[in-house]
């Protein structure tokens, strides 16, 4: 379990990390120190889980670009280049390079976007 609610998910009180962040077949994803760093994840939002204001592109154009544009991203692993709350953020750290394949694998991320299931 990663959360006890929503308000839980998006605070600093949740579970989620390196070791909770999976994927689909429960697999470690590469954080920072591996090779290839993959630990920016693609969510878009604020630290609240809210989208930013209308206007304030940070969705690659909802979910549709793959070029131009950027997205929010946080950090599954909760490590970043300095030791602020945006850099242990799991969901609102940065905003990509853009909304490339490449883009995204030189912000340190691969385009994965996580899913929570509620118990």
């Amino acid at each position: 379990m990663v959360a006890t609610s929503v308000a839980n998910l998006h605070s600093d009180q949740n579970n989620l990390n390196k070791e909770t962040a999976l994927t689909e077949r429960g697999e470690v994803v590469k954080g920072r120190g591996d090779t290839p760093n993959q630990h920016d994840i693609l969510t878009g939002s604020q630290p609240d889980g809210t989208a930013f204001a209308s206007g304030d592109d940070s969705t690659c154009g909802n979910w549709t670009k793959s070029g131009e544009g950027a997205a929010g991203v946080g950090h599954h692993d909760r490590i970043g280049l300095r030791d602020d709350a945006p850099s242990k953020s799991w969901n609102s750290s940065h905003k990509s390079r853009g909304c490339s394949d490449e883009a995204l694998v030189a912000t340190g991320g691969a385009g994965y976007i996580y899913c929570f299931a509620a118990k």
